[in-house]
């Protein structure tokens, strides 16, 4: 049995919110989230956050074990972009990119023997 949650529309770019989930797939939960505290980068909490609804639907809908539940997948997806423009010299424009991201975590847990 897995759990699964998943964060959408989050304003952060995918390539810098894959570079952390990188560092939690295949994780006990407890370790990963150990790993999200100590990692300085902008997408640890927003991945915290979702690691913590993954846990919290395997507690609530399947009656999961919160102890032996590790992280089975974990991968990230790009949004919609948001298209931006920043005024340049002799006016002209130049576009910028603002990215997003879809987290999701499937957390599962581990089987015995």
């Amino acid at each position: 049995m897995e759990a699964k949650a998943v964060g959408k529309q989050i304003r952060i770019a995918p390539r810098k919110a894959r570079l952390v989930i990188d560092l939690i797939r295949g994780k006990e939960v407890g370790y990963a989230f150990a790993v999200l505290k100590n990692t300085q980068r902008a997408a640890s909490p927003i991945i915290e956050k979702v690691l913590k609804s993954a846990v919290a639907n395997a507690e609530h809908n399947y009656d999961m074990d919160t102890d032996n539940l590790y992280v089975e997948k974990a991968f990230v997806d790009e949004g919609a972009t948001l298209k931006r423009f920043r005024p340049r010299a002799k006016g002209s424009a130049s576009k910028i990119n603002k990215r997003t991201s879809h987290i999701t975590i499937i957390v599962s847990e581990k089987k015995e023997g």
